[in-house]
């Protein structure tokens, strides 16, 4: 059963010539430990599906279910972080994260430790004491998002959080907060208007037009495979290179060809992987001579080695990271799941067929 499911949501507002509809029959479910990117221009509502999620605004027609049952009113289970950083300037930081805590009554002693824990997940320990005025932007965030998180909600709700910050700081707290998702395991559902950001964060995507969906994928879904001219004009000039995963890359493990227990990395064979009976890579030889293996880190995508003959890499790995890679070891890079198996290869005709398909999707070819 999905955590959250939308279910035929409307919203129409009365209007001079009838009703305005600000949302047209919306329907997707979304699972615990998802982060959701809902996408789309001003005035697609976006904002205005986030606020009938969290209860704020009621829908005109539809269910919103938690966990199969319907929500009527405010779901205390959703945490809502905002555009404006909404602090309260005469209170100190510690302060402004125990607010949502004191309002429900949770008791002294629990509201110090989680204070204090949340505090510092969001890198501001030091700061208690700090005011809103003392802090730069970035901080600001930091501490609306140590007070949502901090009421320890099963759903945590995010308005356009970043859209006000330079580009630096937001790249930043864009990357510091999908580690924090790592860590944290939340259900996230993130609204934006920047399509960049929503690919780079999202495991799957909403796309908005006139408060419909018209694409609900994954990033590569919908990079290489946009649902029609709108959604292709709207990805045209994104770039790949920071959007596909090796899963989107790869040629399937199945596909390669194999001797015995060895698989064939390149077509004259002279690169071989040997690997266990749980298709784990555990030696290469190049030439019959043996090679080196290094497992590229799993979050940066980076190598620990400077010199090794082949790369064992995250089936998550970026495009980015699986290029550098390519250069840095000069053969195709293996990837593999999180169980370590080999999950396919990845080398330059496998890098060169994604780009070419990114780039005629784009073009609507």
């Amino acid at each position: 059963m999905a955590l959250l499911e939308l279910s035929h949501i409307s919203k129409s507002y009365p209007h001079a010539k009838g009703s305005l509809s600000v949302i047209e029959d919306v329907s997707f479910a979304i699972n615990e430990g998802d982060f959701i990117a809902i996408v789309g221009p001003s005035g697609c509502g976006k904002s205005t599906l986030l606020r009938i999620i969290n209860g704020i605004v009621p829908q005109s027609s539809g269910q919103v279910l938690y966990n199969g049952r319907q929500i009527d009113g405010i779901n205390l289970e959703c945490a809502l972080v905002f555009q404006s950083f909404a602090l309260m300037p005469w209170l100190t930081v510690e302060d402004n994260v125990e607010m949502p805590l004191e309002a429900r009554g949770v008791p002294p002693e629990v509201r110090r430790k989680r204070i204090s824990f949340y505090i510092d997940k969001v890198g501001l320990d030091g700061f208690e004491e700090a005011y809103p005025r003392e802090l730069s932007g970035g901080m600001k965030q930091r501490v609306g998002l140590a007070r949502a998180l901090a009421a320890e909600p099963r759903v945590l709700l995010m308005d356009e959080p970043f859209s006000a910050l330079d580009p630096l700081i937001r790249d930043k707290l864009q990357d510091e907060l999908l580690l924090l998702q790592k860590d944290l395991k939340k259900t996230i559902i993130f609204v934006s208007h920047d399509l960049d950001e929503a690919l780079k964060l999202g495991n799957r995507i909403a796309i908005l037009e006139g408060g419909r969906v018209v694409q609900w994928g994954t990033a590569e879904d919908i990079l290489l495979r946009p649902a029609d001219a709108y959604v292709a004009e709207f990805v045209k000039h994104m770039n790949p290179l920071n959007v596909l995963r090796g899963s989107a890359l790869m040629t399937p493990a199945a596909s390669l060809r194999r001797h015995e227990n060895e698989v064939l990395l390149d077509r004259a064979g002279r690169i071989r992987l040997r690997l266990d009976a749980d298709d784990r890579p555990i030696g290469v030889t190049l030439d019959g001579a043996t090679g080196t293996l290094s497992k590229a880190d799993a979050a940066t995508g980076e190598m620990s080695k400077d010199q090794v003959d082949v790369v064992v890499a995250s089936i998550d790995l970026k495009m980015r990271s699986a290029i550098a890679l390519r250069r840095d070891s000069g053969n195709p890079i293996v990837l593999v799941d999180d169980l370590g198996r080999m999950a396919g290869l990845c080398g330059d005709d496998e890098i060169y067929r994604a780009l070419l398909q990114q780039r005629r999707a784009a073009e609507g070819s």
